[in-house]
């Protein structure tokens, strides 16, 4: 039983870990996309707006949950519509 004890131990940890880190990645998502959100393109150098595209399009591409998640770990919010000119 000793074994299975340590071994549940080790299970933990590394759950633990990997919520932390995934706490970590959605500060880090959250954040781009409210940077994303908050840009102008037309006033970005053509290489900037190519980084925010492929930032953006993988941000698209998550779970409607995950995104969510990523903004409020930031406390964020992204106003849905036309930007502001």
């Amino acid at each position: 039983m000793p074994q299975r004890d340590q071994e549940v131990a080790l299970l933990r940890e590394e759950l633990e870990m990997l919520m932390r880190e995934r706490q970590g990645l959605l500060r880090v998502v959250g954040a781009s996309a409210a940077l994303i959100a908050s840009l102008d393109s037309k006033r970005l150098p053509v290489g900037a707006v190519e980084a925010a595209d492929v930032v953006a399009t993988t941000i698209n591409g998550l779970a409607e949950e995950t995104l969510q998640d990523a903004l409020a770990a930031v406390h964020a919010e992204i106003e849905e519509g036309p930007a502001a000119a």
